[in-house]
């Protein structure tokens, strides 16, 4: 059985840090929200005092938690802007418990010493996730109406495929951030049932991209 652990972060656009994080093997599904804030109902309109954020859930067997924070510093600049569409775009990191806020501030202080300045990502407990509407789930995948159509006849609904793992490597490969040939590799590692994952290989090599 996998350690499947979820971390919460923002980087600006959503869209972009889906798409990257999606395309790491060990991670097992993404998907883009607003927090970090207390507004009850927030959209992509009204966000109010919300951001833009990615919750990614990973199987720490196969991928580390500081593994993915390099990830998150190496990937943008965290630098929080004031007052740009109120808190939309944030640095942030949003912890889940004490291990977490304890890697997040271990992580942001070796970075701040190697690079000898302060880094402007906020560190905060997480109060909740709000979904995002779904057209901005793997907004990059979505680009590309022959993908969304083969894949969808391997699940039985849009918000099935958003949440699957094979969404969240081919919205990585529809943004750039990964190569085919190896997602379908490790396709082949997955945990499935034989015919399952031969068809889903086959839908995938069909795929005009």
């Amino acid at each position: 059985m996998s350690d499947e652990r979820i971390i919460t972060l923002g980087m600006g656009c959503f869209w972009s840090p889906e798409a990257l994080y999606g395309s790491l093997p060990g991670v097992v599904r993404t998907r883009v929200g607003y927090a970090g804030g207390a507004a009850a109902h927030p959209t992509y309109r009204d966000m109010g005092d919300h951001s833009e954020t990615v919750e990614v859930a990973f199987d720490a067997d196969l991928i580390s938690l500081d593994q993915l924070l390099e990830i998150f510093w190496n990937n943008h600049n965290p630098i929080n802007i004031n007052g740009y569409k109120g808190r939309q775009y944030q640095s942030l990191l949003l912890y889940r418990d004490e291990r977490q806020a304890e890697a997040f501030n271990r992580v942001k202080e070796m970075k701040e010493t190697a690079k000898g300045y302060p880094l402007e990502t906020e560190i905060a407990p997480l109060q909740t996730f709000h979904p995002a509407e779904p057209r901005h789930q793997k907004y990059y995948l979505k680009r590309f109406p022959d993908a969304m159509e083969k894949l969808g006849s391997l699940y039985g609904s849009e918000a099935e495929l958003a949440q699957s793992r094979l969404a969240a490597r081919l919205n990585g490969v529809a943004k750039g951030y990964a190569n085919l040939a190896p997602v379908l590799e490790e396709i082949r590692e997955w945990p499935l049932d034989p015919r399952e994952r031969a068809d889903m290989i086959e839908h995938v090599r069909q795929i005009r991209w």
